[in-house]
């Protein structure tokens, strides 16, 4: 079970997926302290290098590539040196091309994960939607902006009104 005051690093995160564990609950474990309870240790949670055995099956090394293509997206997206084991040339790219979404068997879903997939997967022959890594948080806040931004001028469009009104009244 997650617990906030042990952060998720991404070394954890592929740890539990080669050990059969579901790579979504690890990875969105990883999201919520990169995102929210461990946010600002975020060098810390992505500095160790991955244990990648020397002769991975093809799952392994297929999660460890994506696992450094995560980190490079989030490093690159909120500017935090990148750590140099990402670089590793066993990360560098897949031999065969990873569609990783809902019905990506659809020839036209390949397309367009082919053509939205941020840079540090795309580089690696992975193909996944730009949204992967949505954050909820900022998506959250995001929406109470835009909710505030059009309450605002509702809002003083009425008291232009009732300043108006009263003006009247008043006269």
């Amino acid at each position: 079970m997650f617990m906030t005051d042990a952060p998720q690093t991404m070394k954890q995160v592929y740890e539990e997926i080669t050990q059969a564990g579901d790579p979504w609950i690890s990875l969105g474990n990883f999201m919520n302290s990169w995102y929210d309870y461990h946010k600002t240790k975020r060098r810390m949670l992505v500095k160790e290098p991955l244990s990648l055995r020397e002769d991975p099956t093809p799952e392994q090394l297929r999660w460890a590539t994506f696992c450094a293509a995560s980190v490079e997206y989030f490093c690159q997206k909120y500017a935090i040196p990148c750590p140099k084991w990402v670089h590793d040339p066993r990360y560098a790219y897949l031999p065969e091309p990873w569609f990783y979404s809902f019905h990506a068997h659809l020839e036209r879903v390949r397309e367009e994960l082919k053509e939205e997939s941020p840079e540090p997967f795309k580089r690696r022959n992975i193909y996944v939607s730009r949204r992967i890594y949505a954050n909820k948080y900022e998506i959250a806040e995001d929406l109470r902006n835009r909710r505030s931004a059009q309450l605002h001028p509702k809002q003083l469009a009425t008291e232009h009104i009732i300043e108006i009104t009263t003006a009247s009244c008043n006269s």
